[in-house]
């Protein structure tokens, strides 16, 4: 018996250290039913943002993904202090923003134009807000140290930023932003101007720099691939609306609606009719003919008849025409890119897919144009969308 009883202590106690090292969630930037008319009350008025809600995470780097005119930097805007919302309420670590300029919240801002002083060294640009602040000569000396050291830049503090790369540059105005110590960075499309070889490398060092400080990060951008490779969490809007909100996981291999599908990746769109569902999946005969199953969203209580199916090229594959139970179709088109192939197979009823195939070992390709084949897939490659 009291061996039995030491064994329920020993859980109990891993038990407890197990919900000690737990990590509490805290919101840095809570959005609540927020809305921004540009022109209000007049005949030119225009709803950037219409009933936005949205929770951003402490210690998350947080990308608003859309194309132009989706309302992502209003919503930036809004948060940083630079405009005001039409209704809703906007928090800072749960505190109100409403009515407080830009100054007084704990929010820093890089925009796409870096408004560097030319006239300035690197170490005086950084120091430059430090002393608007009131900060002391020692605490300013500091700070332009850390930060400097943390933008890999302390080589080059006294050259004046005209002197500097475009992505040298772009570190100034990191370390700039960072050097008071925001609650929330605030990224407006910071990378746009930089080269390819250069935005690539730039994207990893933003990811370092907010792994190592822990502030929260908030990236605005148009580039999917972008947004992929460096969020914990994406939103993409479209017309001033959420569309949807997840991992980089869940929004590229799970989309929930046609949009976001659309204009994440390369994707293939098939029509059909659902003709049986349970909780999470259903059954759906696309146009062509054949039965699959595909994942439902989360939002599935009113789907119609009518539903349109969503693939990835990827996760299809080429098979000899026999295969039973598979699409059917005849190559239609074929894009070599060394690792791999983009085949187009078009079915009877005009539809078409792409594949994408890795190359093979010997190099050789094994399909051509005209080839008649089967489309192979396995169970859980299609997802069923919302419009």
């Amino acid at each position: 018996m009291e061996q039995a009883i030491k064994i329920d202590t020993d859980n109990q106690q891993e038990n407890s250290a197990a919900i000690k090292i737990e990590k509490k969630i805290t919101a840095a930037i809570d959005i609540k039913n927020t809305t921004k008319v540009y022109g209000e009350n007049t005949a030119s008025a225009m709803v950037a943002l219409d009933e936005v809600s949205l929770t951003i995470n402490d210690n998350e780097f947080f990308t608003l993904l859309g194309p132009s005119g989706c309302g992502k930097t209003t919503l930036l805007r809004l948060i940083a202090g630079f405009e005001q919302p039409t209704k809703g309420e906007i928090m800072l670590f749960g505190s109100h923003l409403e009515g407080l300029p830009p100054h007084k919240r704990s929010v820093n801002t890089v925009f796409q134009q870096y408004s560097l002083f030319p006239h300035m060294t690197v170490a005086q640009n950084i120091a430059f807000g430090l002393e608007m602040l009131g900060k002391s000569k020692g605490e300013v000396n500091r700070s332009v140290s850390e930060v400097l050291a943390l933008v890999q830049m302390e080589h080059l503090a006294q050259r004046k930023t005209d002197q500097l790369s475009g992505g040298q540059q772009q570190r100034v105005a990191l370390a700039r932003a960072l050097a008071p110590h925001p609650k929330v960075l605030l990224l407006d499309e910071p990378l746009s101007a930089l080269d390819f070889k250069l935005r690539k490398e730039m994207q990893i060092e933003l990811k370092r720099l907010q792994n190592e400080t822990g502030i929260t990060f908030i990236f605005v951008t148009h580039d999917q691939e972008e947004a992929l490779t460096m969020s914990d969490r994406i939103a993409v809007l479209q017309d001033g609306h959420i569309m949807q909100v997840g991992t980089p996981h869940e929004i590229y291999n799970h989309p929930t609606r046609r949009f976001v599908a659309d204009f994440i990746g390369d994707i293939n769109i098939l029509e059909g009719e659902l003709i049986d569902k349970d909780k999470t999946h259903g059954k759906v005969k696309l146009a062509c003919g054949i039965e699959v199953e595909a994942s439902l969203p989360a939002q599935s209580e009113n789907l119609n008849k009518k539903v349109s199916v969503a693939v990835r090229p990827e996760q299809l594959s080429i098979g000899q025409v026999n295969e039973a139970g598979h699409l059917t179709g005849v190559i239609s088109n074929l894009i070599y890119f060394g690792s791999g192939s983009h085949i187009d197979v078009t079915f009877d009823n005009g539809e078409r897919v792409t594949v994408r195939q890795q190359s093979n070992n010997n190099g050789k390709q094994d399909f051509l144009i005209n080839d008649a084949v089967s489309i192979c897939f396995s169970a859980d490659s299609f997802q069923i969308l919302t419009d």
